[in-house]
């Protein structure tokens, strides 16, 4: 097996839900040994998200989240099970939390205690709004962070209702901000030797999503709305639907009217150039509607692709599993078996040559590795006796 680029970095990893463990995930996956430090009988809250599940607490949800991962379940009201927290703290790299401010604290593993037993700790914290300001204690979920950020009030068409984003875009973004996060702290502590504290919010993840829109709006005092450009859109097919983009071109719109073989209106004064076309968009859009609704998905996209104009199906997610596309860039993990049948996972984003990643751990029981971790710290007592 090659060597991996974490190989030899312990996490000791309190986090649940979505925001904490993928990032915790995308780090155990790179080599990281990640210890997932679990309430006793009741673990990560992922573990019940879908209710009754034929694996238990093994459900899809927590499996998608936590392969390569060693499960430790333990009461922490109880002493032992601080002490032995604490031991595996004083020798690992990097602690990572997603509970609102001050809870760490208040079990004894906030950063100020942490860093008295281990001074080149990296000490990552996710949080829905912040370490301080007004929001702070607010409850952090990936749809308030939408909501409060301006995300969920974009959209392509105002007269669209205003609603909920599917895809939990705040947990996953803050995720990988702080994986990004805690890999810059390691490599300043091999500069420097010294640890730190790195925090990331669903908030500030949202708002960073948006540097665009934001600069635009706080330099210019404009709207900037890629999705409601005049020559873009989603538009329905005699068999389903296409999104065309129509920009990064001289003149995209004679493109378009010459793949929907009808007359070129970018010769007409009122779609003369990209402002008019703004100015007229509901017409354009309507043209668009009209003449797309008339032939198949197929038919559109071989006559747009063939004018070079940005376009693809609009498919649901179990096509896209399917897709060979998605089968030659090895985002599809088997991670064994269960009685449920096979575990099957959304692989790493990020394809390294010579570190690919595989899924070395299936995603744990509740407490698999509890014998594995304590009996380890009790021989590495011994050693030190």
């Amino acid at each position: 097996m090659n060597s991996l680029p974490l190989d030899g970095i312990r996490v000791i990893d309190f986090t649940q839900v979505m925001l904490g463990p993928c990032c915790t995930q995308t780090l155990a996956d790179y080599g990281a040994e990640v210890i997932k430090i679990e309430k006793a009988k009741i673990g990560d809250l992922s573990r019940w998200s879908l209710g009754s599940d034929p694996d238990g607490l093994n459900n899809p949800v927590f499996c998608s989240l936590n392969r390569n991962k060693k499960s430790l379940a333990l009461d922490l009201k109880l002493k032992e099970a601080r002490d032995a927290v604490l031991a595996l703290i004083a020798d690992a790299d990097v602690v990572v939390n997603n509970f609102r401010p001050g809870v760490m604290e208040r079990m004894g593993f906030g950063y100020d205690d942490l860093k008295k037993i281990n001074k080149r700790l990296i000490y990552a914290v996710g949080t829905g709004f912040g370490l301080t300001g007004p929001y702070q204690h607010k409850g952090g979920q990936d749809i308030l962070a939408q909501a409060l950020s301006g995300v969920m009030r974009r959209k392509s068409d105002s007269s669209h209702p205003t609603s909920i984003y599917a895809t939990p875009l705040a947990d996953y973004s803050a995720g990988m901000h702080l994986v990004q996060g805690i890999l810059l702290a390691l490599l300043h502590r091999e500069k420097t030797g010294e640890g730190q504290q790195v925090a990331v919010s669903l908030y500030n993840s949202m708002l960073a999503m948006q540097m665009q829109e934001g600069a635009a709006h706080m330099m210019r005092k404009k709207d900037l709305n890629w999705g409601a450009f005049p020559l873009t859109g989603v538009f329905d097919t005699t068999d389903g639907a296409i999104v065309m983009v129509g920009a990064f071109k001289q003149n995209p719109l004679q493109d378009i009217c010459n793949a929907l073989d009808i007359e070129d209106l970018s010769q007409q004064p009122r779609y003369r150039d990209f402002d008019a076309q703004m100015e007229h968009r509901p017409e354009l859009q309507a043209i668009f509607r009209e003449n797309f609704a008339k032939n198949s998905n197929a038919h559109w996209l071989k006559r747009l692709e063939e004018v070079d104009i940005l376009c693809a199906p609009v498919r649901n997610l179990a096509e896209a599993l399917e897709d060979e596309q998605t089968i030659i860039n090895k985002m599809i993990l088997e991670a064994g078996e269960t009685a449920a049948g096979p575990i099957r996972l959304i692989g790493s984003p990020i394809d390294m040559s010579a570190a690919p990643v595989s899924v070395r751990i299936p995603p744990p029981g509740l407490g698999q590795h509890n014998d594995e971790i304590l009996a380890s710290l009790e021989a590495e007592r011994g050693d030190a006796a």
